[in-house]
């Protein structure tokens, strides 16, 4: 018998009447039922963030099912890997630059506020920053455990020493980074002090600080482009005011070479505004090279830093570290048409926002560092490849926060190339010191760390 149409289901009903009602439903026209609908979608978004803020800051073991923090292992810790440490013979063969930011409630390793030798530029909480997520991040290499900073060993290393940073102001940056981190260890703040008296401000020149109780020095030598820049040579055109000679080291390299510990970087200024733009061309020998591109004078001028270190720095006395280039995160734009990385909170998921020029520039470091992994040079160069790993980090750098007030800098100046300290450059300093500590545990060169950049 068949049924009925008059005699529906009650359910069925109520249905046809909400869709008939939807389809006459305008949604422009002023509602508290649309006001209600859009509270509701805010107030779920809303509580979805903040479950997974909570995670983070909790360390709660996300599930392998959930797609958004695939790239994340919380404290560290992982079913599937077991690590080795670093330091003992096992970890060897270990690619520490290979691995994950994960979130440590032990971090940071020190507090702006307490490291009297911060620029105002980088201390980002004092001046405005609210949140603290970017400060408690740790890098954790897949394979090996780092060992965890510790300054009073790090001093010990550094007796009687020099440790010298040589490159721009990101180098400077780290530098920085690296004074806070063994001052923590030091309580008699006093002991620390630069040797002529230099304030630690924005300036050209170089920095030398003293810790009194080791002797030992940390130094700071500014050299954006480690080759020698210069005037134009007599006769040349008028458009340019000033070339890079890309066959000579800067003039304050004799100051470098007997350092025990050396740590160069270079990048941040080679680009087309900071060179050909401004009126600084390329010169080899007494020729100006007008059609020389940007990504060909790098590598002319890391083929120079190299020779330079073969033939002039004792290699078996010195330790040299190489830093690859830190990218920067500017988006919709650069530092001076309005670029912004404001509001970046937590590390990113790719690393699409870094320009694609910054590649270029690590794989011409690359090329240029394989060809000497055979010679002397083996057993005394480390490379610094923090490239992908600080490619991550949006949400690290000083953005708004680098005034020096409690006023924030206008949107449409933000700081994208420098880093909030405590922050990311602490941890290139942890690769640094486990690198040390390798090298003069062992005296041998992590040849495969050039094979993966």
């Amino acid at each position: 018998m068949s049924k009925n149409p008059f005699q529906q289901n009650h359910e069925t009903m109520t249905m046809c009447e909400l869709f008939k009602k939807f389809k006459r439903f305008k949604l422009f026209e002023p509602s508290l039922g649309v006001l209600g609908f859009f509270l509701v979608v805010f107030f779920v978004i809303c509580c979805f963030f903040y479950l997974d803020y909570r995670a983070v800051a909790k360390g709660y073991v996300i599930p392998a099912q959930s797609e958004r923090f695939l790239w994340l292992e919380l404290n560290g810790s992982s079913s599937e890997i077991k690590r080795v440490e670093f330091l003992e013979e096992e970890g060897n063969d270990c690619n520490v630059f290979d691995g994950d930011w994960v979130w440590d409630e032990g971090y940071p390793l020190y507090q702006s506020k307490d490291c009297s030798f911060l620029d105002e530029g980088f201390r980002c909480t004092e001046y405005g920053r609210p949140d603290l997520f970017y400060t408690k991040w740790r890098w954790q290499p897949r394979r090996c455990n780092l060992p965890r900073f510790d300054g009073k060993v790090m001093l010990e290393k550094l007796r009687n020493k020099r440790l010298v940073f040589v490159g721009d102001s990101i180098g400077r940056n780290q530098w920085e980074s690296f004074l806070c981190m063994l001052s923590s260890a030091v309580p008699n703040k006093d002991s620390i002090y630069e040797v002529n008296g230099s304030p630690i401000t924005k300036h050209k020149g170089f920095l030398v600080f003293m810790f009194k109780d080791y002797n030992c020095t940390v130094e700071y030598y500014r050299a954006p482009f480690l080759v020698l820049q210069s005037r134009s040579p007599a006769g040349s055109p008028e458009k340019i005011k000033t070339t890079l000679k890309l066959d000579q080291m800067d003039w304050d390299s004799s100051r470098w070479r007997n350092a025990d510990v050396l740590i160069f970087n270079t990048g941040h200024w080679w680009n087309y505004e900071k060179t050909i733009r401004g009126g600084c061309y390329f010169q080899v020998g007494t020729k100006v090279k007008m059609q020389m591109k940007v990504e060909q004078a790098y590598r002319k001028s890391i083929e120079t830093v190299m020779r330079w270190i073969h033939n002039e720095v004792n290699v078996s006395k010195t330790q040299v570290f190489f830093r690859t280039f830190a990218p920067v995160h500017f988006k919709g734009g650069d530092w001076k048409s309005g670029g912004s990385c404001h509001l970046e909170t937590l590390p990113g998921l790719r690393t699409s926002l870094v320009p694609s020029q910054t590649w270029g520039l690590v794989k011409v470091v690359g090329d240029v560092l394989a060809a000497y992994s055979n010679t002397s040079l083996s057993t005394g160069l480390d490379i610094l490849n923090v490239t992908q790993m600080t490619a991550l980090r949006k949400d690290g750098h000083s953005s708004l926060y680098y005034l020096g007030s409690k006023s924030p800098a206008p949107l449409h100046r933000q700081d994208c190339s420098h880093w909030c300290l405590p922050g990311v450059p602490d941890a290139w300093n942890e690769l640094l010191y486990a690198l040390f500590l390798k090298h003069d545990n062992s005296r041998t060169f992590n040849s495969s760390v050039i094979n993966n950049i």
